[in-house]
């Protein structure tokens, strides 16, 4: 007999905070790690809605060196992106994919971001 899982609600404010140090808390309440009925086989984890992500920090010069790549598979299909262009055009997709790499690669990890909701 599996344990009842009850799924709490958290609301985080992003205003101020690092992106990086907010997307490893966030994904450790998605994971569940925060609570004692922590079993690495079960999806025990909360829903997590993030405010105001156009507000995050990022240290240092993040912003200027970072750059994302996406290639299509073809031949010269390598696409370059400055983080700072990313984090313009939308910034709560690039936080979204933030914490979707720091989510275990397994069957777990779609429906765990299914439960997080991010708004500019």
């Amino acid at each position: 007999m599996q344990p009842k899982v009850v799924r709490v609600h958290q609301q985080i404010d992003a205003t101020g905070m690092v992106a990086g140090r907010l997307a490893t808390e966030v994904a450790r309440l998605l994971i569940g790690k925060h609570k004692a009925s922590f079993t690495p086989n079960m999806d025990v984890g909360d829903f997590v809605d993030i405010t105001n992500a156009g507000k995050l920090v990022f240290t240092g010069k993040k912003l200027e060196r970072t750059n994302k790549y996406t290639h299509s598979g073809y031949q010269g299909g390598l696409k370059t992106a400055n983080l700072k262009t990313l984090f313009e055009k939308d910034p709560a997709k690039l936080f979204k994919s933030m914490v979707s790499c720091m989510l275990p690669k397994n069957t777990h990890r779609p429906l765990r971001l299914k439960r997080l909701s991010v708004k500019k």
